[in-house]
């Protein structure tokens, strides 16, 4: 085969620091992820849908057959933080934790990881984002110790 060809669907979790709820305003968040959805696009990297709340975001999309995953993730976590910046002086402060969590998924999981990601707002009415991070990781079986999960 001459060509190299790859579809890899990823799931990229991540909350801003502290979980402080820097994203309340649902139009700037709209605009934000349009601005990472943009972001991954220029790193040919095919967005499928970004959402979230007001302390996190949830990224899925096709990795770009030549991108490594957590160099992708900085950049998207660098220049949103640069931009949100720009955009509103008053989150001076804002910055993303340091971590994230990135998860592969299938094909056959495709529409039911977009409809949860659609639906944030509803879900987090009942379940906090860390419960709903640290569900994610026992899903996917990764250890991992609270003391670092959080910042």
């Amino acid at each position: 085969m001459a060509q190299s060809l790859a579809k890899i669907l990823v799931h990229v979790v991540f909350s801003t620091k502290d979980r402080r709820r820097f994203l309340h305003d649902r139009e700037l968040r709209e605009e934000l992820y349009r601005y990472m959805g943009g972001i991954l696009r220029r790193r040919d990297c095919q967005p499928v849908a970004i959402g979230g709340g007001s302390d996190h975001v949830h990224l899925l999309f096709a990795l770009g057959r030549t991108c490594e995953p957590a160099g992708i993730v900085k950049e998207v976590k660098r220049s949103s933080s640069v931009w949100l910046k720009a955009k509103k002086p008053e989150l001076w402060d804002f910055a993303w934790q340091n971590g994230y969590g990135i998860f592969s998924i299938g094909f056959s999981q495709l529409e039911a990881v977009r409809k949860y990601i659609a639906e944030q707002d509803a879900h987090h009415r009942t379940v906090p984002f860390q419960d709903e991070f640290r569900r994610l990781l026992n899903r996917y079986q990764i250890e991992f110790d609270e003391r670092y999960v959080w910042d």
